[in-house]
């Protein structure tokens, strides 16, 4: 099949996807113990955009952030920028 081949199709698959978040990592073992803890957090913090107005999201993204807070406990902790 012609486009088995086609590196604009294939860039955009999850292994894809995956491999080139692993990038930074020093191995293989260290990339595949981030990825599978941050593959249950990663959606959380992705919703799905296109089903959403402007404001919805921005609402939507309120809640989760504050939920993220509660659960890590990063509230009242200053932020280092």
């Amino acid at each position: 099949h012609k486009g088995l081949n086609n590196r604009a199709e294939n860039s955009h698959q999850p292994t894809r996807q995956r491999e080139r978040a692993m990038k930074g990592f020093r191995s293989v073992g260290a990339a595949q113990r981030f990825l599978s803890a941050f593959s249950g957090i990663s959606p959380h913090f992705r919703p799905h955009r296109h089903l959403m107005t402007a404001p919805d999201h921005r609402a939507e993204m309120t809640i989760r952030f504050a939920i993220w807070d509660q659960i890590t406990g990063a509230v009242g902790q200053p932020t280092t920028a």
